[in-house]
């Protein structure tokens, strides 16, 4: 248990940015779910995120003992495009869930990662597990960073949150996209209608979305989509909501394509970020999916008939 006293010039203060400031070894991202699980108090109480400190508040802060999780290690082969000591960077396939739920107890990446990395795993939230600071969808393919440390999970953690972590993705859409390039600014929140379902709603949250495109194919479209937001589901929601839904998209279209698809066609192909302990430039790039490659391959022959 640490404790702090709110000082003259810390006041007004977002109660997130306040505790960065004094604990700089979290980020905002764990104090958010901390303050949630009642382990940061203000004056002994429990409080938002959001709210703004003053002078002589005393701010009290828990932080749980890192325990054990039942997770399987599972001997799954794994596709690492960069591996140091402190973090992993992988080339997901396409139909691997990333973390064990409900349906999916086992065989996915974290089951993975955690037979590879063993010992060297992260404490991050109470719980020794591998550093999971960003997700891809189960029928998303492509790279994706693992923290092996907590120092490692809260330094890319932040740049993920500053937008510092740059994320390019590939992906087939149905229709021909009329603009060479374009941006998409639309909020995304939970559906109203269906609540596994995530949409474009006034109350969402901000989401951008940047493409361009690299190849026509008649009522079929080939683009590079850059995000500046990593909200759920966002470019799956963004190009169904601008009447391009992702080709094999079984959510947010009616999954239909001439290729027999199933899931979307859609790739994280370039990740850039700064190591987080040498603080390098990482530029990494992981190959389209052989089936990707298939596809497109056919639509250009077509395309030449």
């Amino acid at each position: 248990m640490e404790e702090f006293k709110v000082q003259k010039g810390e006041e007004k203060q977002r109660l997130d940015k306040y505790i960065v400031n004094k604990k700089s070894n979290l980020s905002r991202m764990m104090i958010k779910k901390l303050i949630e699980e009642k382990q940061i108090l203000v004056n002994g109480k429990e409080t938002k995120t959001s709210y703004l400190t003053q002078i002589a508040d005393a701010i009290s802060i828990h932080i749980p003992e890192t325990k054990n999780i039942d997770l399987k290690a599972q001997n799954i082969p794994l596709n690492i495009v960069y591996e140091d000591n402190h973090i992993i960077v992988v080339n997901k396939p396409k139909g691997m869930v990333v973390h064990p739920a409900v349906g999916n107890p086992d065989g996915t990446l974290v089951n993975a990662i955690m037979a590879h990395c063993k010992s060297s795993l992260s404490g991050i939230g109470g719980e020794l597990r591998p550093g999971i600071v960003h997700r891809l969808d189960k029928d998303t393919s492509g790279l994706l960073i693992i923290a092996k440390n907590d120092n490692a999970h809260i330094e890319i953690s932040k740049q993920i949150q500053n937008r510092e972590v740059t994320k390019i993705y590939l992906c087939l859409v149905r229709g021909n996209v009329p603009e060479e390039e374009a941006s998409i600014d639309m909020p995304i929140g939970r559906s109203t209608k269906d609540r596994k379902k995530m949409a474009v709603t006034p109350n969402g949250k901000k989401a951008i979305t940047h493409f361009k495109v690299l190849q026509r194919f008649g009522t079929y479209t080939f683009l590079e989509v850059k995000i500046e937001t990593g909200r759920t589901h966002q470019i799956r929601v963004h190009m169904a909501e601008i009447g391009h839904p992702i080709v094999g998209d079984m959510v947010y279209s009616n999954g239909k394509n001439e290729f027999g698809v199933q899931g979307q066609m859609l790739h994280a192909k370039k990740l850039s970020f700064k190591h987080p302990v040498t603080k390098q430039e990482i530029h990494l790039e992981a190959q389209i999916p052989e089936y990707f490659e298939q596809v497109l391959q056919t639509l250009q022959k077509q395309l030449e008939k």
